[in-house]
């Protein structure tokens, strides 16, 4: 640190002026550091190999924009524990739908549901899998796309233009269903009750990135990839501390914004496009 400026530069400041100027440098040159760190790992798990092992390998599975969405959003929403159980309870679910959950969500009869009941994955049951299925075949009736659960208003049609709103509203539209279980709400977060919505952004950035490595599909824009909010659980938020780009101590919303925000330092067009380097640190290298 104290061979940071010049003897020429110290003996034009003051000493209070030295260390000001210095903590400046030595922020920018950690900046720095940091950025090159996480764009290596950035280019080290951002590829198509990395497909295979994570739950995005469940929607990678379809073509079809619809089965896509509605894999996507089966394999986000058990995204919580171990990646192979994640991945392997999708593919049982799906296999149960008749590997074509657009045509079973919006075309299914009782005898089809009967093949559902019984699919437990952690604390998501068959209640909440038939609610889920019933608030796909009424949104789809009406519109082409899940994007629009989350980014139009259904009642007034008005387009909802940022990412916490976006969540706010498609937790409250998908609770908004007659007899909507009450338990049920506990799978989709919203910034309202200060989660994280770890699952929901990493969905949003399957459905909103693309780029030319093929892992996220970028197949919806409402919004853009710099408006997206880092996906943020206990393994990002504690690489996170220990590269010092997260001060806040509870991991909420706040903590998705603050780091969110720096990340957009390091990438204003795709910040979140680290969740690739903080998750991969965090939960193949076990960075601590």
């Amino acid at each position: 640190m104290q061979k940071i400026l010049s003897l020429t530069w110290r003996k034009l400041l003051d000493k209070k002026e030295v260390k000001i100027l210095e903590k400046r440098i030595e922020h920018v040159n950690t900046q720095q550091e940091i950025k090159k760190i996480l764009a290596q790992k950035v280019r080290q798990y951002n590829k198509f190999d990395f497909i295979e092992k994570d739950p995005i390998c469940i929607p990678h599975a379809y073509t079809k924009q619809q089965d896509i969405e509605i894999a996507g959003f089966f394999a986000a929403i058990f995204a919580w524990g171990n990646r192979t159980t994640i991945i392997n309870k999708s593919k049982e679910l799906l296999q149960r739908m008749d590997n074509a959950p657009y045509d079973f969500c919006t075309q299914h009869g009782p005898k089809d549901l009967k093949k559902l009941l019984g699919f437990v994955h952690r604390t998501f049951n068959d209640t909440d899998l038939l609610y889920t299925i019933e608030f796909f075949k009424h949104h789809y009736e009406k519109n082409e796309t899940l994007e629009n659960a989350f980014f139009k208003n259904q009642i007034t049609r008005k387009k909802i233009d940022n990412v916490e709103s976006a969540l706010n509203h498609f937790q409250s539209y998908f609770m908004s269903l007659e007899d909507a279980p009450h338990r049920t709400k506990k799978h989709i977060a919203s910034p309202n009750s200060g989660s994280t919505c770890k699952r929901l952004n990493m969905y949003l950035r399957w459905m909103v990135r693309k780029d030319k490595q093929g892992v996220d599909f970028g197949i919806w824009d409402a919004v853009k990839p710099a408006e997206l909010i880092i996906p943020i659980d206990v393994h990002v938020a504690r690489v996170s501390r220990a590269l010092g780009i997260l001060k806040r101590p509870q991991t909420d919303w706040l903590a998705a914004m603050e780091l969110t925000e720096y990340l957009r330092t390091l990438d204003s067009k795709d910040p979140v496009k680290y969740d690739f380097a903080l998750f991969s640190l965090g939960v193949i290298e076990k960075f601590n």
